[in-house]
This record gives C-alpha cells, sequence and structure tokens, in this order.
C-alpha cells in the first residue's frame, strides 16, 4: 500500500509541472516571437515481482510477467517551432519571417542568440536593436538624417535620406535555421541560443535556400492557442484530482488495516 502513495504522488508531482508549462504559455500569449512548450510524460521504473518466460512447473513457460509500475514523470519540455499569427502594425522597423529562419543578435557576451521577435528599435547610434537594445547581427545602421526604411523581403535595407529622391542600401538581413530547432535553449527576452544537439547553424539570405523572407511592418505572433491550453489545464487538473484521490484511497486502506487490531 506504501508503494501506491509514492506512485500517486509522482503523477501530482508531474501534472504539477504540467500546469507550470501551461501557465508560462498562457503568460506569453501576447509576446512576440513566443514559441509555446509542451511538457512530455513517461512512466518511470518497475518492479519485477515474476519474469516472463519463468517456469511454473518442468515444462510449462509463464506467457506473462509481474511487473508493477512506480509512477511517472517529466521526459521533455519541448518547444513548438510552428509559425504564430502575423500581426500588421504599419511599424517600418518591424519584421515578421514567414517561413523559416531566425534573426541573429549580438549578445553582450560575445556569443549569438536568435529570435524570431523582430520588433527592432533604433539606438543612439542609428543601429537595429532589440527591446532590451541587444544590435541585430551584421549590424545595420540607420543614417540620423534618413526619413524613410525601407526592408526588402529578401532582406534588403534601403533608406531614404533628407533631401533624396534615390534610396540609399544600408545592410542586409540575414537569417539562421538550425536542423534541429526543438533543442535550442530558451535565454528568455524571446531569445534562443545553441546548443550541441540543434545541430550547427545555416546561415543565408532570406528567400534563399528555403529561408523565409520578411515581411515589414508586421510581426509575428505567439503561437499560443488559448482553447488548447484551456482543455490541456483541465485535462492536467482532473489528473492531478485523480492522483490525490489514489493516495486518499491507498491511506484509508492503510487505515482499515490497522483498525483489524
Amino acid at each position: 500500500m506504501i508503494r501506491a502513495l509514492w506512485t500517486a504522488a509522482t503523477g501530482m508531482e508531474t501534472q504539477q509541472t504540467n500546469m507550470d508549462v501551461i501557465a508560462n504559455n498562457l503568460a506569453n500569449v501576447n509576446s512576440a516571437g513566443f514559441k509555446k512548450s509542451r511538457a512530455d510524460f513517461q512512466d518511470i521504473l518497475y518492479q519485477t515481482v515474476k519474469i516472463a518466460g519463468s517456469s511454473s512447473s518442468p515444462g510449462v513457460e509463464i506467457p506473462t510477467g509481474v511487473q508493477v509500475g512506480l509512477g511517472s514523470r517529466v521526459a521533455a519540455v519541448q518547444k513548438i517551432f510552428t509559425t504564430g499569427d502575423m500581426q500588421q502594425t504599419g511599424n517600418d522597423l518591424d519584421v515578421a519571417v514567414e517561413g523559416s529562419g531566425f534573426f541573429q543578435i549580438s549578445m553582450p557576451s560575445g556569443e549569438t542568440a536568435y529570435t524570431r521577435a523582430g520588433a527592432f528599435k533604433k539606438d543612439g547610434t542609428g543601429r537595429l536593436v532589440t527591446s532590451d537594445g541587444y544590435p541585430l547581427y551584421p549590424e545595420i545602421v540607420i543614417p540620423e538624417n534618413a526619413t524613410q526604411v525601407s526592408i526588402g523581403q529578401y532582406g534588403t535595407v534601403e533608406v531614404f535620406l533628407d533631401g533624396e529622391a534615390t534610396p540609399t542600401e544600408v545592410g542586409t538581413i540575414e537569417l539562421t535555421r538550425f536542423s534541429n530547432p526543438a533543442g535550442l535553449e530558451a535565454l528568455g527576452h524571446n531569445l534562443f541560443g545553441e546548443t550541441p544537439t540543434t545541430g550547427a547553424p545555416a546561415i543565408g539570405t532570406p528567400g534563399d535556400n528555403g529561408f523565409g523572407i520578411l515581411a515589414q511592418g508586421f510581426l509575428e505572433g505567439s503561437n499560443v492557442n488559448i482553447m488548447e491550453e484551456m482543455v490541456n489545464m483541465i485535462a492536467g487538473q482532473r489528473a492531478y484530482e485523480i492522483n490525490s484521490k489514489a493516495i486518499k484511497t491507498a491511506d484509508d486502506m492503510l487505515q482499515m488495516t490497522n483498525n483489524l487490531m
């Protein structure tokens, strides 16, 4: 009976982690470029009471054994990199990726981070930066006397300078993709970091070799589906509840055993 108490407790702990993941998804439903997470579960150790194939008598084998499971655990919390809805903003510095690819961001540590959130701003020197001030890589600087910024679907950034009728090219936005984007490490601030499981980053220009194209004046919204998360929340709550009832039932059975005396 003690085994049932601990087994059901692992189920409650698993569902608690599941609810944490769902709550984070819902909290970021309006975060640009956010990618939802999913908790994957698996059973854990089994206590083998009788081995399948063992002999019950000379020449007779037991067709099935006796194994008692000891609960469940969270095997992984996976990022789901489906594309979010495109939201038109009309802001010249808002850029969305239609298809595959991440923007490259230079971090203060010298490392490169990656993001799908294209809500760029200009810093004091005219560089395109994230909301936290981290610059886009390769660096693109908008001149101070620029009156309009044009970002083409293939990544070319042009500006119209004050008093000039023809545009001036100031750089090209590059994209990166990975063979296993689910292996990216979430760094917060809408950023992801490379890990050994992502594979080497492939760098290219928008529209080439399978990379997505850019849409100026748009932002990619979160890919969180509120209805789906609400259903998952209800299912997780019921699973947590039924595991708590299993603990209560095991406790009642122990109490009955004690009362036999």
